[in-house]
């Protein structure tokens, strides 16, 4: 079911057809939890505080945003408004990246982005690889003329979080600090540079639907609207509101993370919310395992005399599953459980 992009028209007055959702698709009533997604510190010189705070958020919900992260604010205000601006670009300009083929980068698209969609979500979506630099620099969007510059600074400021974010966690889990690297993080970093318009009835569909990202660790920085939410592992499960701090990013680890540690992390759940005032743009960066790496649960990971929770796999094995299973996270884990 192509569409045309949201971010192509005039304001909507209403929601299309095609974008409402069956009842039990739609977001329900507000989260009315009163916790809070936790926040990491990385300033300072108590890396075991650090490590503590990492572990328990990933813990509970597999989400935290991290402040003093070092990527300077000028760096992420560019890029910010480099990819509010692509989003403004005349349609003619953009739907020249237009495309409903999910291998092809970039790739500008609306919902999730294939011809085989029962259901569409309120979202655009402009896709770019971004790392190893040389790889995909040369492929990068002319239009607007500072996204390049921006994307490239961007990238390998954020990166180097992420990869920094992961020598912790090996850390925390009692593992070689250097564990994530390699063939672990070895894939191409890909972004997805969401767009979600004003919705005029958002309690009629979602920009996104609930998912785990399937890779080992996403960076995010938003516009400081709301919409996304994560959630909590127990008290009922419920959905919880990531409130954006100002200049924070947002991390998540994704399945890859849940399987490594045995389930002693949470690959972090969540779903996108839309929302009736303001247009929210988000910069989700995937840092992924290469496509040949063989996944297991880490050595250490195992009690002595079980079996790890999950079988070995490959990342290519896992990505076919998990288009299969359209991201659903039970779904997706079920395919590689241990049943002993």
């Amino acid at each position: 079911m192509a569409a045309e992009p949201l971010s192509n028209g005039a304001a909507y007055q209403s929601v299309p057809e095609s974008y409402v959702l069956p009842g039990d698709k739609r977001p329900g009533s507000s989260p009315s939890s009163a916790a809070a997604i936790p926040v990491v510190d990385l300033g300072g010189d108590d890396p075991d505080r650090i490590v503590k705070q990492i572990m328990g958020a990933g813990r509970e919900f597999g989400f935290f945003q991290v402040i003093n992260h070092g990527v300077p604010g000028q760096v992420m205000g560019e890029m910010m408004s480099s990819a509010e601006e692509f989003f403004g670009l005349p349609t003619e300009e953009k739907m020249v990246l237009y495309s409903t083929d999910s291998k092809k980068l970039p790739r500008f698209h609306t919902s999730i982005g294939n011809d085989q969609e029962k259901l569409l979500y309120w979202r655009d979506c402009l896709k770019l690889g971004c790392y190893p630099l040389e790889q995909f620099r040369h492929q990068w969007p002319q239009k607007p003329a500072r996204l390049r510059a921006a994307l490239e600074a961007y990238t390998t400021a954020v990166r180097a979080v992420a990869l920094r974010l992961l020598r912790l966690t090996a850390a925390g889990l009692g593992l070689d600090e250097g564990h994530f690297e390699g063939e672990l993080t070895a894939g191409p970093v890909i972004m997805n540079v969401n767009h979600y318009v004003p919705c005029p009835e958002p309690s009629l569909t979602m920009g996104l639907a609930p998912h785990c990202d399937p890779n080992v660790v996403t960076v995010l920085a938003d516009n400081g609207v709301r919409g996304l939410q994560a959630r909590q592992r127990g008290s009922g499960g419920g959905w919880v509101d990531v409130e954006p701090l100002p200049g924070a990013l947002v991390v998540n680890f994704g399945h890859q993370m849940e399987v490594v540690s045995n389930g002693a992390l949470r690959g972090g759940e969540h779903r996108v919310v839309t929302n009736a005032r303001a247009a929210r743009t988000s910069l989700a960066t995937f840092v992924m395992p290469a496509m040949g790496c063989a996944v297991a649960a880490a050595p250490g990971m195992v009690p002595d005399g079980e079996a790890p929770r999950y079988r070995a796999f490959t990342y290519q094995e896992f990505m076919g599953a998990y288009t299969a299973a359209i991201g659903d996270r039970d779904a997706v884990l079920a395919r590689f459980q241990n049943k002993d």
